[in-house]
């Protein structure tokens, strides 16, 4: 139904890790590209039990197959010890593979096999506005971009059941958290805290358990792909800056669901948020997709000016507004970057449709700006 960006069938090497969060169409688009592959599912319980009492059958199955074979495994991280096969395969008989995973967790705790650093990680994201044909981006706000969610008028009920099986039941079902009640209650505050500057003192003290217990719970959102954070811009010339991260969920649709927010209205803060949220996880996208060596961070001063995205060494500053009319009070955050970056190229990305530029700021309108950004004009 989507065209997606990922080039994964020029980027084919020994074996690649294809790495991103549940339902945002890795397995689909793999059965799509390569539907005549060799391919094993872990999430079939029949075919997992088998591996996990076995490992050595992969290397039975494929040993004899010709030089250059290309073999899928979904959802490797379900069963680690695969992975001691697929080297042997690489090495030995010049067997291709494509491991795809959700979680980067157990392959990290358990020290598991790198493939001798011949693996190449890809990364997949929710959908982004260039793969969608007549994108609508006030769904986009509301529902996400997850497939199931972006294509649907009203996504609560899938969101819900995303929540609630992915989210939570696959956590207690790998037995990440002892207290999955604190842990719900953390998702919650997390979500709380989407495009926030963390502070792990106050999200301990919400959710009622210890500093170190929170930051326990958010490298569990970052190993399995559902989270991440941005870093500070910390290159200061005048003013003192804000060190600590944002952190952000790796879906809207996902921070809406957690926060109840079911039916944003423009103009009010909550649209804000969510509005800066998709604006954001479309950068990331981009700069995921096109492997960019450009860093993405955020500055804010001590005093509270902020810029919501920095791009490289202060070489582009965008601000995202949900306004529909930019006006001069909306410029002065940037106008204070500025100062003390005069080169950097300044943007407001907002929902005003007419696009200009005025005084050295760029305004673009936001459907614009995601069209020059999957056209390379923006990065």
């Amino acid at each position: 139904m989507y065209k997606r960006i990922i080039d994964i069938q020029n980027r084919l090497d020994d074996a690649n890790f294809l790495l991103g969060a549940r339902q945002t169409g890795k397995s689909t688009l793999l059965k799509e590209l390569f539907p005549d592959t060799i391919y094993y599912d872990l999430l079939n319980t029949d075919i997992r039990k088998r591996f996990q009492k076995n490992p050595e059958l992969l290397r039975e199955m494929l040993q004899n197959k010709p030089a250059g074979t290309l073999v899928i495994i979904d959802e490797i991280p379900k069963v680690p010890e695969l992975l001691d096969e697929v080297h042997w395969l690489m090495t030995n008989k010049d067997i291709r593979f494509i491991l795809c995973g959700s979680s980067a967790r157990k392959l990290k705790k358990q020290s598991s096999n790198t493939l001798g650093g011949r693996a190449i990680p890809m990364f997949f994201y929710p959908l982004v506005s260039a793969e969608i044909p007549d994108f609508d981006v006030y769904k986009a706000i509301q529902n996400g971009m997850i497939p199931r969610h972006y294509m649907i008028e009203n996504a609560t009920r899938r969101l819900k059941a995303y929540v609630d099986i992915f989210l939570k039941e696959e956590i207690k079902e790998e037995a990440l958290v002892r207290d999955i009640v604190s842990f719900e209650r953390f998702l919650e505050v997390a979500a709380i805290c989407d495009g926030e500057i963390l502070n792990y003192e106050n999200i301990a003290a919400d959710c009622g358990v210890s500093a170190k217990t929170v930051a326990a719970y958010f490298q569990i959102l970052y190993d399995t792909l559902v989270g991440y954070e941005i870093p500070a811009y910390t290159k200061h010339i005048k003013r003192k800056l804000v060190q600590a991260p944002r952190f952000y969920y790796f879906d809207v649709g996902v921070v809406n669901y957690l926060l109840g927010r079911t039916n944003l209205k423009r103009g009010t803060d909550e649209f804000g948020h969510a509005f800066e949220h998709l604006v954001i996880q479309e950068i990331v996208a981009y700069l995921g997709y096109t492997e960019s060596t450009e860093k993405l961070s955020y500055w804010r001063t001590y005093t509270g000016i902020e810029v919501d995205a920095i791009i490289g060494d202060a070489r582009i500053a965008i601000e995202i507004k949900s306004t529909d009319e930019v006006q001069t009070k909306h410029k002065k955050n940037l106008k204070t970057f500025a100062e003390e970056h005069p080169d950097a190229r300044k943007i407001i990305v907002s929902l005003d449709k007419m696009t200009r530029e005025a005084n050295g700021i760029e305004m673009i309108y936001v459907l614009d700006f995601f069209k020059m950004l999957w056209s390379g004009q923006i990065i």
